[in-house]
């Protein structure tokens, strides 16, 4: 209780701080100087492939000049400072020295479960005991596990522990984050969830992206007619989330013990007809076909850890992302991780994400992930930070405004206490992000 107390205070005094910040850099332009590397990821207007994902852009002794959240200018320092703009309103004007740091696009978290109301301890117990993920579920545990607590709590409760989580993702550079519901399994319970995550999102500085995952699993009371559930996802979730604005995605986890491929067809036709674009969790423990689900032009398929070799073709001929959550892989103790190296080499636009979640990856940390996706995965430094910027924001159809630093884009980047890019993913287990600037202004 007091940890909760202490939490509530400290959110309130961030949300004070970006309200006073707010009202000074009313008119204001922020310059950071003195970067050592900066890493633009310019010049993408389709997902990054291939080799394509090695060329983040460097510019070394560079500057970056911010005003009203957008980049305006970006270059080397020396030429920054000779920017007519900059000459004629130095006055307005506040320079950040970036020490000599690493400077890039802020992450842009793709993939994430934030509501929910408590840890999956047990789960977590039984696991290291050599209980399987799907045992876990068939003894009660898993996703299912979490409903309750969800469909207790209030929005408010929920509202608290989704902020509290993207200032935890905030604080360690990610500056964008799609956010799903989930674990109310019933319209009642999703749609409660969909507005924590809407409230959350209108006192964080960041950009939130909500999806609908009324599609997780399917609750107790309809395990016996798992269609009945699906009409329940059809006819009352999904049209009174598009109609209040409060998703802009709708996801369905396609695996066995969830929702079948057909099942996640008719999901899928009803969120087109509704206007709203869609996402799959698809190939994690077992594999699925997917080219039945490419003619709804899906953002993203996500975990992917199953993907057969007939559909790696089809995946790289479009701009739909995989989207890999080696954190899930980590905490589940699998030997397996996704074919990152393959499906980089195949031309397939690979994005990193969290998969923030109490069950199977309760981390906030992209720059673990990016260790992750070269350790295990066998990407890249460059690789892994191209996928964790620019193909996260075409993951979530941002790309427009978010993963790189160019001049009309929204100015989010973060600064971290490190010379080289490589060593984000280098240095594992501890925060490196000096810090974090959401539309022009120092949030962390």
């Amino acid at each position: 209780m007091i940890c909760d107390l202490q939490l509530g205070a400290n959110l309130r005094r961030r949300e004070q701080l970006q309200i006073t910040n707010r009202k000074s850099q009313i008119g204001a332009a922020l310059l950071l100087t003195n970067i050592g590397q900066l890493l633009t990821l310019r010049g993408s207007t389709k997902p990054r492939r291939a080799a394509e994902l090695n060329d983040v852009g460097i510019i070394e002794d560079a500057a970056v000049l911010c005003a009203g959240g957008k980049i305006v200018t970006v270059g080397r320092a020396q030429d920054a400072r000779k920017d007519p703009w900059l000459k004629k309103n130095k006055k307005k004007v506040t320079e950040f020295d970036c020490g000599g740091r690493v400077v890039l696009p802020g992450f842009v978290d793709s993939h994430t479960h934030p509501v929910f109301a408590a840890a999956r301890l047990v789960d977590f117990e039984k696991r290291i005991s050599g209980a399987s993920y799907e045992e876990i579920a068939a003894a009660g545990g898993g996703i299912r596990s979490s409903v309750d607590g969800v469909r207790e709590a209030s929005k408010k409760e929920l509202t608290e522990g989704v902020l509290a989580a993207f200032y935890r993702m905030a604080a360690q550079g990610t500056t964008t984050v799609e956010a799903k519901s989930g674990y109310g399994l019933n319209a009642e319970a999703e749609l409660k969830s969909l507005e924590a995550i809407r409230d959350a999102a209108a006192r964080w500085p960041g950009t939130v992206v909500a999806t609908l995952l009324g599609a997780h699993v399917c609750p107790r009371e309809h395990a016996a007619k798992p269609d009945k559930y699906v009409e329940e996802v059809i006819k009352k979730m999904l049209p009174a989330a598009a109609k209040r604005n409060l998703a802009q995605f709708v996801d369905v986890f396609i695996e066995r013990g969830a929702f079948s491929l057909a099942q996640g067809e008719r999901i899928f036709e009803a969120a087109q007809k509704a206007g709203l674009g869609v996402r799959a969790h698809v190939c994690q423990l077992s594999p699925s076909e997917l080219w039945p689900l490419l003619r709804f032009q899906p953002a993203s398929f996500d975990h992917m850890d199953q993907v057969t070799d007939e559909d790696i073709p089809q995946l790289a001929r479009r701009d739909t992302v995989a989207t890999l959550l080696p954190g899930a892989n980590y905490f589940l103790g699998l030997k397996e991780y996704p074919p990152a190296r393959k499906l980089v080499d195949a031309g397939v636009a690979v994005a990193l994400a969290t998969d923030y979640n109490p069950g199977t990856s309760p981390t906030t940390s992209m720059p673990f992930v990016l260790s992750l996706a070269c350790t295990q995965m066998k990407m890249k430094p460059a690789e892994a930070i191209a996928a964790a910027t620019i193909n996260g924001a075409h993951a979530l159809r941002l790309a427009g405004r978010k993963g790189s630093i160019e001049p009309g884009k929204d100015a989010d980047l973060a600064l971290f206490d490190v010379r080289d890019h490589r060593e984000l993913p280098y240095w594992f287990g501890s925060n490196a992000c000096a810090t974090t600037i959401i539309a022009g202004e120092v949030v962390a």
